[in-house]
């Protein structure tokens, strides 16, 4: 394997790549790239992601979005039906199924057999190879609004080309966001690889006159996560995608809890991300972003869980996100009813449109918004400087550096030598630094915030603080106090 580069990949090797990946499963057979350009041009611009997200953007209104997928494809629909009639969603998604993440196409298949003998989803997930592009247009077909496809797989060439020449108009993750997070032991050059795939095919699909959004995914491994890390993820990526040819990215972000720190979060993201594009010449590409609402434990109460959703809600209004991805009630129970699904829709549509007129600009702010963007300064540049001016070299040893580490992550490829922890407010910061390229003056500015916390609860500032804090919303409380 030559050395991965942050270049667009040859058309003679990306047409020899696409025959392998297409004969991965019998439905590769039925993508046909200038008839699925002419499909998607016939599609209505009210149902297509990248415009309904220009607009909202423009019009400063934050749209929802709820996550939901199931075997198969009537029930998928009814599924979908649903939500944007009862739930009210201005965006739809296609949650795809774990084998389908993991290219076990086979187990898929008995999955869908097992469904219509049982008469309910025997998996969690919309298996989209296996329907194929019929079945995809079917789906995309049956809905008013924009969809976009949502998974976790570390090589998604194959999903990708089915579910663009299915017509959906925005697809979610990329090279670094799909693998730490999700897998064990594969390399990132591999991954950095197979998602250029992606994204060159993105590209193609823009060079014919279709624009199609990509969105990393932004939370990573959950609630614990400092801004700094999954902004920094969410900008490489971005490189990563436009050099592809990718002009329409949603940058994301995970809530953490602390509404000063979230909502400066959201507000840097973008900035960063349209500073760091300009800074390799990719000025034409258009960001917007989302917020994913709170990831963690839930309450089993649903009045409780209710409270949470309308706290993500509150962030997503404040922050002026482009888009926020709702949770539902029943989060700590399992997979949540269609009803259910779409109260935690209506539940934030309402707090969102209250919140229409209202800001929150005051000293705190201003001075986390300075924090988060001078430590994710930090991690990117250092990253550009080991990757010699190459960002696609650079996340690779980001990464073996622990230059990028993401806490809790299973990736055996990722350090695990940062650990995150909340101070006294509630804000997320580090509590062991692990290799983060920070100068002493932000080490220090973290430290101080976890001794003032530790003082607070009348202990030492510890790893104890780290799990009391894993666990604290389940229980009621944001801070994990003794």
């Amino acid at each position: 394997m030559s050395e991965i580069r942050n270049v667009k990949i040859p058309d003679k090797e990306f047409r020899a790549l696409r025959e392998e990946v297409l004969a991965q499963w019998p439905t590769g057979k039925d993508v046909d790239l200038e008839e699925s350009y002419r499909y998607h041009q016939a599609i209505p611009a009210e149902k297509v992601f990248s415009k309904k997200l220009a607009k909202a953007k423009a019009e400063g209104r934050t749209l929802i979005q709820p996550r939901a997928g199931v075997a198969l494809i009537d029930k998928h629909i009814e599924l979908l039906q649903y939500l944007e009639k009862e739930g009210e969603a201005d965006l739809l998604p296609t949650t795809i199924d774990s084998y389908t993440r993991q290219n076990r196409y086979k187990e898929a298949e008995v999955g869908i057999e097992e469904s219509i003998k049982t008469g309910k989803s025997m998996l969690n997930g919309f298996p989209a190879v296996n329907h194929g592009v019929a079945g995809c247009r079917q789906v995309c077909e049956s809905v008013g609004v924009p969809l976009q496809v949502r998974h976790g797989t570390p090589d998604a060439r194959l999903l990708t080309e089915i579910a663009y020449a299915g017509g959906f108009t925005s697809y979610e993750g990329g090279g670094i966001s799909y693998n730490l997070p999700y897998a064990k032991n594969v390399p990132m050059e591999r991954t950095i690889r197979d998602w250029q795939y992606v994204d060159r095919l993105t590209g193609l699909y823009e060079e014919n006159g279709i624009s199609i959004n990509r969105e990393p995914y932004g939370p990573l491994t959950g609630t614990l996560v400092p801004p700094f890390v999954s902004h920094s993820v969410a900008v490489i990526e971005a490189l990563l995608a436009a050099e592809q040819g990718v002009r329409d990215i949603t940058v994301g972000y995970g809530q953490c809890g602390n509404l000063i720190q979230d909502v400066a979060a959201l507000k840097t993201l973008e900035t960063l991300t349209d500073e760091y594009l300009h800074r390799f010449g990719h000025d034409e590409v258009k960001v917007t972003t989302v917020l994913h609402q709170w990831m963690g434990g839930f309450p089993q109460d649903e009045a409780k869980a209710f409270a949470v959703i309308s706290w993500g809600s509150v962030v997503a209004g404040l922050s002026g996100a482009t888009k926020v991805i709702v949770k539902t009630p029943h989060e700590a129970i399992g997979v949540p009813t269609k009803e259910a699904n779409a109260a935690g829709l209506r539940c934030t549509k309402q707090v969102i449109s209250m919140l229409n007129d209202q800001s929150l600009e005051e000293h705190a702010l201003a001075q986390e918004k300075d924090i988060i963007m001078r430590e994710t300064r930090c991690v990117l540049d250092k990253c550009i400087e080991l990757g010699e001016g190459d960002i696609a070299q650079g996340a690779i040893r980001g990464v073996e550096a622990g230059v990028i580490d993401i806490p809790f992550a299973p990736c055996r490829y990722n350090a695990g030598k940062m650990l995150p922890a909340r101070d006294n407010d509630g804000a997320v910061r580090v509590f062991a630094m692990g290799n983060l390229p920070f100068p002493q003056e932000l080490k220090d500015f973290h430290r101080a915030k976890l001794e003032e916390r530790a003082k607070a609860e009348g202990r030492e500032a510890s790893f104890q603080m780290v799990i009391d804090d894993v666990y604290a919303i389940s229980k009621g409380r944001l801070v994990g106090r003794p």
